[in-house]
């Protein structure tokens, strides 16, 4: 992969070519900083360097900060771990340079990159390269200058907007805007660059100090303008976090107080986000989602993956388009099996349609949308199996029919095929057990809808091969998913783990708690929306076939709702008919609707949790966590029973699959922060008053009395005896 490593070649030119290397993606790690420093102080200092041209190695200039240290900070809480990076760095060292300083920008220029190259006195880049502050993602602001100098370089509007949202833009747009001087081949790059700070020394060109520029920010008026209405996005896109606000609060310091006054203010503000627990959170999902991709006596095997050039879809319903979009995008082909010409026709036209919305948002080109559907072709048999590398199977949840599908289609398949499930519940063990293939059998939980939400659960049984695992998570990966890899049980990882959220919802909601202040309280959290609307999202023909499957596996723990069968009685279905708990008409937001209320008044009064008709008194708190404390209890069953081996694994599902808001970590880093001691005691006593559904199971209790962190490796727990320690 390369050193780490800053080197310095001075031409006869008398240009001095800093090249800094750090792979893969030339992070500013601190001691690249340290030798950056040096080596720039080299320069300044030798009579034979007229100018320096600063660039990085390995296709790229940098791909920002390294984040490693943000998350050593937020471990210790020292900040003196942070760089004076802004002041020190960019200021001192490259902006008030003696010397002109020009940046070489090729590949990326992300983050603490953009800010540096920023900080230099002219930029020059490859075609194609990506310019961004993505720093908001993390739950801090730039801290190096960036809130300053993008809106001086870019205007206003633009660098906000670039700020807020953290999308990177291209080199050519930068130079459209203003902040890239020039867009030159990459073969060319080093040469014009030189050519530039030269051209700066001996004043051909002008020696520009980006911190000092004016002439892009527009009268105050303007600015307050501008200012005011990325208040409102923010808080409009952002309802529960503050750091934008904080940003726009540096932004506008730094444009009424000066370039200086705004990158100190940047700097403290910079320094309270980075021990924020929404940073924390960010932060260690980031980590999260890379570290997926290392799986443990799997992909520590040096087992390459195979290629898979042609998937077969059975059924194409909702989850088996969503499934082919997300293939036929990514130049893999598809034959999709229906069984008659008239539901192949919905199959074909929902992924038709699918493929229209990805244009439209812009996420996909017009010629590369032609190219994708000319990738996928229906059958009604399986004439075209006979070639195929992989299976997916999209049926509805009924054991009998993937069993006869799996059987039918292991004499057709070749023999290297793999048999994938998109089953959300069904044991795996069940649907393979009367195969002769078990090895190659694989759960792949994809999430509605498929071809936009990023989480693949891939379901291991303790037959699966280690081959047929690294092959889908390949295939994940070429499908922009992120694979999560599990253990085999009903519900598997996530919904395992999220079957209680809903039945402690409507437990809350039969001991007479306003179904819509649970829903708000829900999304008040950071949830894009609350238990009850999102039963109406998914349909309530599911939610009654999920509820029965969990109430079998796992009836000492699961409370039965009437509700959902007087909804299906009374003709609702959700937003499928436009009917449910809250009204959905075309072009309106779901608005609450009160037709519903004797409907759940005729429910509460067959459950019979309140006999003496009188609602329970809870705190909004209360009621957020009686709805994800037992989450939280049933994710420490999944971890227990080695379900998933890590803790992070659990964390990055529950956030891509089940929407948890990011920016708490997760459902169990969240769990730790709160405490598992609160959470036992809670649900000790809520088991108490209202039922099993709320016993705190034992890996919890463990943790709880011996005050080990959720988050600890499972072999880390000390194991207790207790008569009330039951699973």
């Amino acid at each position: 992969m390369g050193e780490i490593e800053v080197k310095m070649e001075v031409g006869f030119d008398g240009v001095a070519i800093i090249t800094f290397s750090n792979p893969p993606v030339n992070a500013f790690a601190i001691s690249i900083i340290a030798s950056l420093k040096e080596k720039i102080g080299e320069a300044m200092s030798r009579d034979d360097v007229k100018a320096i041209v600063l660039t990085g190695k390995h296709g790229m200039f940098s791909g920002g900060f390294d984040i490693n240290v943000f998350q050593n900070v937020q471990k210790t809480g020292n900040l003196s771990l942070l760089p004076d990076f802004s002041i020190d760095f960019v200021v001192n060292t490259i902006e008030d340079a003696k010397k002109p300083i020009v940046a070489a920008i090729e590949g990326l220029a992300l983050g603490a990159g953009l800010e540096v190259a920023m900080g230099c006195h002219a930029r020059i880049a490859a075609p194609k390269a990506q310019l961004g502050l993505p720093e908001l993602s993390l739950g801090v602001i730039p801290g190096g200058g960036g809130t300053q100098r993008l809106p001086r370089l870019l205007g206003l509007p633009k660098a906000i907007e670039m700020i807020l949202t953290s999308k990177p833009i291209l080199s050519e747009e930068g130079k459209t805007l203003g902040l890239i001087d020039d867009v030159v081949p990459p073969q060319e790059l080093l040469k014009v660059s030189r050519q530039w700070a030269l051209d700066i020394a001996n004043e051909r060109k002008p020696w520009v100090r980006s911190l000092h520029c004016v002439d892009k920010i527009g009268s105050i008026s303007e600015v307050n303008e501008v200012i005011k209405f990325a208040r409102h996005q923010a808080k409009r896109t952002a309802p529960n976090l503050t750091h934008p606000q904080a940003c726009l609060d540096v932004i506008e310091e730094g444009i009424v107080q000066g370039g200086h006054p705004g990158v100190l203010k940047e700097r403290e503000v910079f320094s309270d986000l980075v021990v924020s627990d929404t940073s924390k959170g960010l932060v260690h999902v980031f980590f999260a989602q890379r570290a997926t991709s290392k799986v443990r006596n799997v992909t520590d095997k040096g087992i390459k993956p195979r290629a898979v050039k042609k998937v077969a879809i059975i059924g194409g319903g909702l989850m088996g388009s969503g499934i082919a979009t997300s293939l036929i995008v990514s130049n893999t082909y598809v034959v999709l099996k229906e069984v008659d010409s008239e539901y192949l026709q919905k199959g074909i036209k929902m992924i038709e349609e699918n493929v229209r919305g990805l244009v439209a948002k812009k996420k996909l080109s017009q010629p590369r949308a032609e190219k994708a559907l000319s990738m996928i072709e229906g059958v009604l048999d399986y004439s075209e199996f006979n070639d195929v590398d992989m299976v997916i199977e999209t049926v509805t949840e009924d054991l009998q029919l993937k069993q006869e599908i799996f059987g039918e289609i292991e004499k057709v398949c070749p023999p290297h095929c793999i048999f994938a499930t998109n089953t959300s519940a069904i044991d795996l063990d069940l649907i393979g057990e009367k195969l002769g293939c078990q090895d190659r059998v694989v759960g792949a939980h994809f999430f509605s809808p498929a071809h936009l939400m990023p989480l693949l659960e891939i379901v291991r049984t303790e037959k699966t091969s280690v081959q047929v695992i690294i092959d889908l998570m390949t295939v994940g990966k070429i499908i922009k998913k992120v694979p999560v890899v599990v253990g085999n049980c009903t519900g598997f990882a996530v919904n395992r783990a999220f079957f209680p959220y809903k039945q402690s919802a409507h437990m809350l909601l039969h001991l007479g708690v306003d179904l819509f202040r649970i829903d708000r309280l829900i999304r008040n959290f950071g949830f894009p929306m609350g238990p009850f609307q999102l039963e109406d999202l998914s349909g309530y023909g599911v939610a009654v076939a999920v509820s029965k499957r969990y109430a079998t596996a796992f009836p000492d723990r699961s409370f039965y709702s009437p509700l959902t069968e007087l909804l299906i009685k009374d003709g609702r279905n959700g937003k499928n008919n436009g009917k449910g708990y809250y009204v959905y008409e075309k072009g309106s937001k779901p608005k609450p609707d009160p037709l519903v209320l004797p409907i759940i008044e005729e429910s509460i009064r067959l459950a019979n949790l309140m006999p003496e008709g009188k609602p329970i008194s809870v705190t909004d708190q209360e009621i957020v966590e009686m709805v994800l404390f037992p989450v939280v209890n049933e994710a420490c069953r999944v971890l227990e029973e080695g379900i998933v081996t890590r803790v992070i694994d659990l964390d990055i599902a529950s956030v891509l699959g089940m929407s948890f808001p990011s920016e708490r970590g997760g459902i169990m880093f969240w769990a730790d922060l709160v405490g598992s001691k609160h959470i036992y005691t809670s649900l000790k006593n809520w088991s108490e008053e209202y039922g099993n559904l709320y016993k705190p199971s034992r890996f919890l209790e463990e943790r709880a009395m011996n005050g080990v962190p959720l988050s600890a490796p499972v072999s880390a727990t000390p194991k207790t005896t207790s008569s009330s320690s039951q699973p």
